[in-house]
């Protein structure tokens, strides 16, 4: 059996949804908690299953985790010990590659399975080994795992060829403790880095330049405590964006950060969404559900430009633009699974990588499809809400891994959204 995510379309959103705390950002913010000697306490942690499998790896650490409410984390490293991270759980998600950094640092000494998560196309961790390597460390790839470890590490001067968002962080990491100043060049600038430096800064750490391309980083000899809550997720608050861009008739999607959205909400006033910006809240109303858009062109960059975890999740709204939409995927070439799950519901996509395009209008029709990673369940979530008819949306442990409690917040809007155990379905599963 598996359970399965089932959506009758064609139901207008209307109210008001909250945006949970950051998913990129609290999976990096955990393993940063062990770099300290004392507890710290993490505020608006999302109920997401990415979280649960860091929890696990804390805990095989031997470090104390106490969900102390549905969205505060007390992580107490004092008993902690650096074992071999070779479980499963290393291999359920990508940013378990953090303890790398936060191993390196803390013990000199590193040993971590190959990490996994969403498969989308090659991201090799060479950047991050590179600049293990310029601190001073050693690796060694043995038996499927890497071994880092090094007698001393000494700030440098690293220039990261691409601006890679868990290279900066994982660099970070390992550089508070080593000895001497480290400044990373060609840093990126996401405001997830902007979060997790912070939350370092309260723990002792000496890190400046966040939020530019240069990030200068003294070392000291040891961090505390602290208490840190965690920015809101702009990748779903744009995701709820389009979700009410495609069917609302009044939405407002609350905690928010608008200026980390700027691309997105510059793009869907380009195509016709109405739209209003204030402080911390996005309201989307005034719009046609039915109604013709304008076709556009999506270009993904680093920050701030159009982020690529948004470009799957806005595909949908393009199938009600008429003529040719583009999508330049300039991040992640496999990021266009989505394409072919949208062609099942009707959609007019080619792809030809690194452009999708999507031919418009075309009306969504209810289908049976499998969200095959985190963003392409997004956009199917998005499709079905449009879709005329019932969607049934398979492997929603993508989904899971880093939407808190989809389903009811989406209901709360309106939306006829329940879960079901159906027969596994092997044929399905290799189509």
């Amino acid at each position: 059996m598996e359970e399965v995510i089932k959506i009758e379309g064609g139901h207008l959103l209307n109210g008001k949804v909250r945006v949970s705390g950051s998913k990129n950002a609290t999976v990096a913010l955990i393993p940063a908690c062990v770099l300290g000697n004392k507890p710290v306490r993490i505020y608006g942690v999302p109920e997401i299953s990415d979280v649960d499998a860091l929890i696990i790896l804390l805990e095989e650490l031997g470090v104390q985790v106490i969900r102390e409410a549905d969205d505060t984390l007390y992580i107490d490293p004092l008993g902690m010990e650096n074992r071999p991270m070779n479980s499963e759980a290393v291999q359920k998600l990508r940013a378990s590659y953090y303890f790398m950094g936060a191993l390196l640092g803390k013990y000199g000494r590193a040993e971590i399975k190959m990490p996994g998560g969403c498969f989308l196309g090659p991201r090799p961790i060479d950047l991050h080994l590179k600049g293990f390597e310029a601190l001073g460390a050693k690796i060694d790839y043995r038996d499927g795992c890497y071994i880092i470890e090094a007698d001393e590490l000494k700030g440098t001067r690293i220039f990261l060829d691409i601006s890679s968002v868990g290279a900066t962080i994982n660099i970070m990491l390992a550089a508070v403790y080593a000895k001497g100043r480290t400044i990373i060049d060609n840093a990126a600038r996401e405001p997830e880095i902007i979060d997790i430096a912070t939350l370092l800064n309260k723990m002792g750490a000496k890190i400046h330049g966040m939020g530019t391309s240069t990030l200068v980083i003294d070392g000291v000899e040891q961090l505390g405590g602290c208490f840190h809550e965690i920015i809101p997720d702009r990748i779903e608050a744009a995701t709820y964006v389009l979700m009410a861009a495609a069917m609302a008739e009044d939405m407002t999607i609350e905690n928010v950060i608008p200026q980390h959205l700027d691309a997105i909400l510059s793009k869907l006033s380009e195509i016709g969404i109405n739209l209003e910006i204030g402080s911390d809240f996005v309201h989307v109303f005034g719009n046609d559900p039915k109604g013709e858009l304008r076709p556009t062109e999506i270009i993904t960059k680093p920050y701030p430009g159009f982020a690529t975890d948004a470009q799957q999740p806005f595909t949908p709204l393009l199938t009600r633009a008429r003529g040719q939409s583009m999508i330049r995927e300039n991040i992640y070439g496999e990021r266009f699974k989505h394409m072919d799950e949208l062609r099942k519901m009707g959609a007019n996509t080619y792809v030809r990588v690194p452009d999708g395009f999507v031919y418009g209008p075309t009306p969504l029709k209810g289908a049976k499809v499998r969200a095959t990673d985190l963003r392409c369940g997004a956009a199917l979530v998005i499709a079905a809400l449009m879709a005329d008819g019932e969607t049934e949306i398979h492997d929603i442990y993508h989904i899971d891994r880093g939407y808190d409690n989809l389903d009811k917040k989406l209901r709360s809007l309106g939306a006829v959204i329940w879960r079901e155990e159906v027969e596994d379905d092997p044929d399905f599963k290799q189509n």
